[in-house]
């Protein structure tokens, strides 16, 4: 089961590091077939507060059918993130993936690619919710049903709230992929409450 970790510019380190470490923890202590390539625009990218992370693959060297789901972390305005997150390229991919019926996780505001991409119209889901929930009040002018709750998974669509969120959707991603059993033992080796 292979995850496509797509990484924009100004992307948060915490909703990024969770993907790698769930499935690395599922791999690594449960044999199980969990592979993580990172991905973007350029080979590196810098994340909020500058962290800089070299990626596997570029956009343009995707093959969906190589993927079982593809898992976005949000990001800051301040630091560029819209400029990539809704770049037509992201947006084609993002549609790609649906129209399979492969899993899309995000994490915060990469809820928003997906709603400008098209593929939340008309569908459940949430994102980034304090701040007088204005990121919501975005995602509601794409068409999407905006449920007030931590997290929201509609078919094969995963979003969240915020940050505090990104280890949950991580392990709903593993859920999704594997079994609930199989997560939970994965939750419960790395202290989780199940």
């Amino acid at each position: 089961m292979k995850t496509l970790l797509f990484l924009a510019k100004g992307f948060e380190t915490m909703e990024f590091s969770v993907f790698v470490d769930v499935m690395g923890w599922a791999r690594n202590d449960f044999d199980y077939d969990t592979q993580v390539t990172t991905c973007g625009f350029h080979k590196q990218v810098k994340s909020t507060f500058d962290v800089i992370v070299e990626v596997e693959t570029l956009i343009d060297e995707i093959n969906v059918d190589d993927y079982d789901a593809l898992a976005i972390p949000g990001g800051f305005e301040e630091y560029g993130f819209w400029e990539e997150a809704y770049d037509p390229r992201l947006l084609e991919l993002i549609k790609a993936f649906d129209v399979k019926g492969k899993i899309i996780a995000t994490v915060c505001v990469a809820a928003l690619a997906l709603g400008k991409s098209g593929v939340l119209k008309n569908r459940r889901a949430t994102t980034y919710h304090l701040k007088n929930a204005y990121r919501q009040k975005e995602l509601g002018e794409f068409g999407v049903n905006v449920v007030n709750e931590r997290i929201v998974v509609d078919k094969n669509i995963i979003t969240s709230y915020c940050p505090e969120t990104a280890v949950h959707v991580a392990f709903e991603l593993l859920e999704m992929l594997t079994s609930k059993k199989e997560s939970d033992k994965v939750k419960f080796a790395m202290g989780y409450e199940i």
